[in-house]
């Protein structure tokens, strides 16, 4: 039963061009503990090897992660390249976009439908296009406690 499982999930992505975690691991991609992909995130098949992502990251819906930028191709002739790191406890908001030779600290936060092109310190939140620093997750936490509480 859980082989058929697999077996159909495998024919659900390729169905939709689409590539499963575990097809990716087996091209390059790092993968920490307790990851959440959620539907439509897109880690870059063709450089999946220069992506790594920590333990207990979670990705919202639709979130791409890049490792190259083909943008260049065309008038230079080579495309850019840049590893994506992405550390433990993170969590990437619905339609965030992360952009090549990109840094995401531990315990950090990144707003829906942001594009991060720099590097995010690790125990903040930031969002925007491009992302800036909002505040930090103390910051964030203490703000959504008191909210919670009305």
């Amino acid at each position: 039963m859980n082989r058929l499982r697999i077996l159909i999930r495998r024919l659900i992505y390729r169905l939709r061009s689409d590539y499963t975690t575990e097809q990716l691991v087996k091209m390059g991609l790092s993968v920490g503990k307790n990851f959440k992909r959620m539907h439509g995130t897109i880690l870059d098949p063709s450089h999946c090897w220069l992506i790594t992502i920590g333990d207990n990251v979670t990705m919202a819906p639709r979130v791409h992660v890049l490792a190259h930028d083909a943008s260049t191709c065309h008038h230079l002739g080579y495309a850019r390249i840049g590893r994506v790191d992405i550390g433990n406890n993170v969590f990437i908001g619905a339609d965030a976009v992360i952009l090549p030779g990109v840094s995401i600290g531990e315990n950090s936060v990144i707003g829906a439908n942001s594009t991060v092109s720099k590097p995010i310190p690790a125990n903040v939140v930031a969002a925007g296009n491009p992302a800036r620093i909002i505040c930090t997750i103390d910051e964030y936490i203490a703000r959504n406690k008191a909210r919670m509480k009305n």
